[in-house]
């Protein structure tokens, strides 16, 4: 493949993005759905590529004819399948550079109700996950135990982590677990957004919310994506001169250097792994959860040495969402619908029972777990554990418009204690390797006692007390 190839393939996915973003400007129906341009270009995408238009055309042209993609060139998919896996790892170094954390107190006071909360949420997907496995997808479909996984890492994970666990999918034995997953991380979205929508709704009509009384109190252009002129702010911050080097270049060796400490780190256990046990479980290990450790110790790094304050978390903020732009795009323009529909029951039983977990979560736990402006609170969440983060900051900016409750923050907290283990972190990067090298029952029985922990802390500790400021 030439380098015409690959810069083509970079620049036609740009133009799907912008054609999602003027879709979203100008469709009603999307707007009310609140999709993301990603979601809508690489549905495009995927509805013109091999999997739909290219079969469709492929009955009147024939297999080998060029029409037989769409209008996606082999090339074209061959660069977008590698993107996500890519993208992944800068998303995952850009958690922790330019934050700095509050006092472990208030962290603890306003996060923890919502830590318990998603806590629940996240083990329970994968006690449902693996209980379904074991009693149904194994002895009746003939799929490998680690399938219990895919909710975890499908809806709260998303397409990030599923790309980045591709190549774990393929040395596992089954890498259909890859198109699976993109699935029901598309589900994850799709079903986050509308429920959750109308999660809003009811909870208005039955007085529910504190923070808003109409949902269809949004001006078009908020439904539209456009940032009110009046309120747009400065953004990100020129913090050096551009003769020496763009402020945005420089940000981005930062994530370069956090995702290569991330590699000198996975090296460094896989080597040790090997020479003292001799085994090699590490080797499944991706390196997208590493680059995030990266990232904090580059963060370290920069709380005791930037006396000039050079790192603006606006500007690594946008190259996060950038990375998480093209990621999305790439992944569902790319998914395997002959795959899913392979495996299509058991991919709707674990959708569906991942739905319905977080729903009685966000009923039964919801309210016991968050003593006030708990409606504000659980939607949050509900959007994160079913449609990664970005939906449960959405569906809280619908409830909570100006930020008033204690919502947003407390969702901030708890993502730094959260999503280094769950959401894409480290016990979602570990458990179909886990699952796969030790059987589902240790892992089962460990989500069980997690499950247990966030449970037992939402409903008797933090479900007991009003939130201290």
């Amino acid at each position: 493949m030439s380098p015409e190839q690959i810069g083509f393939a970079l620049l036609y996915l740009g133009l799907f993005l912008l054609i999602g973003k003027w879709i979203r400007m100008h469709s009603t129906w999307m707007q009310n759905l609140f999709l993301p341009a990603s979601v809508i270009g690489g549905f495009l995408a995927l509805l013109l590529g091999p999997e739909v238009l290219g079969k469709i055309l492929q009955n009147f042209t024939g297999e080998e004819s060029f029409w037989a993609t769409g209008i996606l060139t082999t090339e074209i998919i061959e660069v977008w399948s590698a993107l996500p896996g890519l993208m992944i790892n800068i998303v995952f170094a850009t958690l922790f550079i330019g934050t700095v954390l509050p006092n472990l107190k208030r962290v603890w006071n306003i996060g923890g109700p919502q830590l318990a909360f998603g806590w629940t949420l996240g083990w329970g997907q994968y006690v449902i996950g693996l209980l379904l496995a074991m009693l149904i997808l194994v002895p009746f479909y003939d799929m490998p135990p680690f399938i219990g996984a895919l909710i975890e890492v499908g809806f709260e994970g998303g397409h990030g982590t599923a790309a980045g666990l591709q190549s774990t999918f393929e040395e596992l034995g089954f890498p259909e677990a890859y198109d699976i997953a993109v699935g029901l991380a598309t589900v994850g979205i799709l079903s986050g957004v509308v429920v959750g929508i109308v999660l809003i709704n009811w909870g208005v009509r039955k007085n529910k919310t504190q923070m808003i009384t109409d949902v269809k109190g949004l001006s078009p252009t908020q439904k539209a994506g456009i940032v009110e002129v009046e309120e747009r702010g400065e953004g990100s911050k020129q913090t050096v001169r551009p003769e020496s080097i763009d402020t945005f270049t420089f940000h981005f060796t930062l994530v370069g250097l956090a995702i290569f400490v991330g590699y000198i780190i996975l090296q460094g256990i896989t080597w040790l792994e090997a020479a003292l046990f001799g085994s090699d479980f590490m080797t499944y290990i991706p390196l997208f959860p590493l680059a995030m450790i990266g990232g904090l110790i580059v963060q370290i790094f920069i709380s005791k040495f930037d006396t000039s304050k050079l790192v603006d978390r606006n500007t690594i903020t946008s190259i996060q969402g950038f990375s998480l732009d093209i990621l999305i795009a790439s992944a569902i323009a790319t998914v395997s619908i002959s795959v899913i529909g392979e495996y299509l029951v058991p991919f709707l039983i674990l959708a569906l029972f991942g739905i319905a977990w977080n729903l009685f979560g966000f009923f039964v736990f919801g309210p016991r777990m968050m003593s006030d402006y708990w409606f504000e609170r659980a939607i949050g969440d509900f959007g994160q554990s079913t449609g990664v983060t970005a939906t449960g900051l959405m569906l809280m900016r619908v409830a909570d418009p100006e930020m008033k409750s204690p919502a947003a923050e407390g969702f901030g907290y708890k993502q730094l204690v959260f999503e280094p283990f769950l959401g894409g972190g480290l016990v979602t990067a570990l458990s179909a390797p886990l699952v796969f090298m030790w059987g589902p029952w240790p892992f089962l029985i460990f989500s069980i006692l997690m499950l247990i922990i966030g449970i037992a802390a939402g409903l008797f500790y933090f479900g007991k007390r009003k939130i201290q400021q």
